[in-house]
């Protein structure tokens, strides 16, 4: 009996480490991004995921309007990525 009390405390063990380590900051990261994507505004320089670089022209609920080099093209939100500082600092 207590080498499977043993062994359930090792596994409790190993899915609280693998929470802690894997899943919580997964959960962090995606609440910043939906933070910054809610904070989107005109005149903020961004880059999209596909390494667009641009000036937010317009904001609507799913999509934003970039001036790139420009030419003016409509993305959704969920393909900005970060704002065009954070790239030079990374």
């Amino acid at each position: 009996m207590k080498d499977g009390a043993g062994q359930i405390v090792m596994l409790l063990m190993i899915v609280v480490v693998f929470y802690f380590f894997m899943i919580r900051p997964q959960q962090k990261k995606q609440k910043e991004q939906k933070n910054f994507r809610a904070n989107l505004a005109p005149g903020d320089k961004v880059v999209t995921i596909g390494g667009i670089h641009g000036k937010i022209l317009e904001v609507s609920d799913a999509t934003v309007l970039l001036n790139c080099e420009g030419s003016k093209i409509r993305f959704a939100k969920s393909a900005i990525a970060q704002t065009a500082s954070d790239q030079l600092e990374a």
